[in-house]
Parts: C-alpha cells; structure tokens; sequence
C-alpha cells in the first residue's frame, strides 16, 4: 500500500479537488509510448504520401552533387551554392515531414489528458537541483527500476522485430549494384515503410499496455490518507464545530425574533402541557393564518407566558396544537386541511374582542 510522507497509508480514493490539482501541478497518467507510437504512425503515412517527392529530390540531390565530382574546385561560390541547395532540400523534404510529426505528438498529448495549460509545471523547483538527491532518485528509487526495466524490454522486443525485417533486406540490398539512382532511393523508402509498419504494430501493443500501467500509477498516487481527506473535508465544507456553532446561532436568533412576534398574534393554541402555536392572521394582506411561533415543553410555557403577559387569547386544543405544530414552521401558512378548525377559533375570539369593546363603550 502506497504511503505519504508522514508514513500513513493512502487507502482512500482521490477526491475531484485531487484530481484538480494533481492536473494543475501537471502530474497526469500520460504514457510517452503513445506519442512515440502516434509518431510512428504518422511518420508512415507522410513517408507513404510523400514517397515520390522524397525521391524526387533525394535523386535531384545526389546528381546534384555526384555529376561535379570529376570537375569539383573547392571555392567559396561552390560552398554557398552546396549550403542553398542543402537548405532548400531540408526545406522542400524534411520540413513537411518534422512540423507533422511535432503536432501529430502534440495532439496525442491532447488526446490523452486534455488540453490544460499549468503554470506551476513550468515553475523552478530548486530541490531538484540537489545532486545527492538526484542521484538517490536516479539510482534508487523503485521508479528509475520501472523505466529502466521498461527501457531495456522495449529495446529487446523492437531489436528482435528489426533484425527479423532487416535480415531480409539485407539480402536484397545486395542488388542495389544494378540499380539506378532512382530506384535505389524507392527502395531504400520502401524498406524504412516495411520497417516502420512492422515496428508500428509491435510499439501498438507496447504502448497500449504502457498506458494501462500508466494510468493505474497515477490513481494509486494521488490516493489519500484518511487524514488527507478528513482535512480536505474541513477545508470544502467547513469545520464541524463551527458549522454547529454557526447553526446555535442562527437558532438562537431565529428564537429570539419568534419571541419578540408573540405580542402580535391573534391567539395562542396549545395541548395544553406540551405544545404551543402563535397564530397571526391579517385579513387583506394574507390568505390563511400564518404561525409566528411555535415551541415544545418549556419553550411552549414561555410561549403560554409572554401570550399572557401581552393578553394573547390561549386556546387548549390538544390534536390542533400539535397537528399545526408538526405540519407548520415559523412564517408558514397553515394547510387548507386545518383552515375550518382555525377560523372557528378565531371567530369566537373575534366575537370576545367585539363584546369586551362593547362592554368597554358602554
């Protein structure tokens, strides 16, 4: 099981905020074998495509330079016209072929991990610049040992694969003595494509079994500890002492402002021991009885008292009380269900309101 630094064992998968940032240090599973082998690819088929231009000029090349041989004076006109010719050759022939395997790589990078720009994997790291560490690295580290076993399998497999195509072509270089310019150079084309082709298939195999390996690593080294993700937990969703913390006080306030709109209700309904529901209804502005309070055991006799201190109505109702209470927060409107149970009470307590004016009047 993989470890970190401190020595504790990484057993929990990475997180997407892992994953993120393990891809904006530039750390992704990408397998070099498959820009080798797109490379391959590539360059079989511009060789395929570009085969009579690539021997058109290779010849143009050679007669160039073999038909002065005889008369050939070194001279500095000489010299310069060899240069031109030598640049416009690499120019016309291999430029083509070298920009089209630089993207061809590039755009196998793409395809592998996406397209995503990192600065910090462009940034100096100066602990890389220790020798003794370098060379630990180097020499003992149990990935130098992976891509060196990996290294010398590739050299052996490939080496076995070319010296069983080039075995043949030897053979029939040895007529190249009765060739012409140009066929020889076909030839000589025709054999690196048979070369390459074969090759292709073998480095296919080779680097599909690279890029399982690859990407198995990498998962296995962005894993977490526990404390790793404990810690990433705390960071995304905040500490839970404080979220509780956080939650008493919002509590507390919401309690407090519940309290102070006790004095604005129409009646108090309760059970009459255990629960208590502040009802506040106001004709014109709302369509039902809202609950401005509701409170269990000791908060409901608080609830009780400040009703009476501020001549609340108090109405015992055992299954209203706790029907409102179990169905309703602070702020809702009471369901349609409990309007007729509701609008009893509050027109009785109306008719008292009106009699005590009355009374009052008189």
């Amino acid at each position: 099981m993989a470890e970190n630094q401190d020595g504790q064992e990484k057993t929990e998968e990475a997180t997407g905020k892992r994953i993120k940032e393990s891809r904006e240090k530039g750390q992704v599973a990408k397998s070099t074998e498959i820009n080798s082998l797109a490379i391959f690819l590539t360059g079989m088929f511009l060789l395929y495509a570009t085969q009579q231009l690539l021997s058109g000029q290779i010849s143009y090349l050679a007669k160039f330079i073999f038909s002065s041989l005889d008369t050939l004076e070194i001279s500095t006109s000489l010299v310069n016209d060899y240069a031109i010719s030598a640049y416009f050759f690499f120019v016309l022939t291999l430029a083509p072929v070298l920009v089209g395997l630089v993207v061809i790589g590039l755009v196998a990078s793409i395809a592998q991990v996406g397209f995503k720009f990192s600065s910090k994997a462009l940034e100096p790291k100066f602990s890389k610049l220790n020798p003794l560490k370098g060379i630990k690295n180097i020499l003992f580290s149990s990935r130098s040992f992976v891509e060196l076993a990996k290294s010398i399998t590739k050299l052996v497999v490939i080496s076995f694969f070319t010296y069983i195509v080039l075995e043949d072509l030897v053979v029939r270089a040895s007529k190249l003595v009765d060739y012409s310019i140009n066929e020889t150079v076909n030839f000589m084309i025709d054999a690196a494509y048979s070369l390459i082709w074969k090759i292709a298939i073998v480095y296919a195999a080779i680097a599909i079994v690279d890029l399982i390996f690859q990407r198995k690593k990498h998962k296995k080294e962005i894993m977490m500890t526990k404390q790793e993700l404990k810690e990433e937990n705390k960071q995304t969703d905040g500490d839970p002492l404080i979220k509780a913390k956080i939650r008493q006080i919002q509590y507390s306030t919401a309690r407090s402002r519940m309290m102070k709109d006790i004095p604005t209700a129409d009646v108090v309904i309760t059970n009459p021991t255990h629960f208590a529901v502040a009802l506040k209804y106001e004709p014109g502005k709302s369509s039902a009885p809202k609950v401005v309070a509701k409170g269990m055991d000791s908060l409901a006799q608080r609830i009780k008292k400040i009703a009476a201190e501020n001549n609340i109505p108090i109405h015992e109702d055992v299954e209203l009380a706790r029907a409102i209470y179990r169905t309703c927060d602070v702020g809702d409107d009471i369901p349609a269900s409990l309007f007729k149970a509701v609008a009893q009470i509050l027109a009785y307590i109306y008719q008292l309101k009106n009699m005590k004016k009355k009374k009052s009047i008189v």
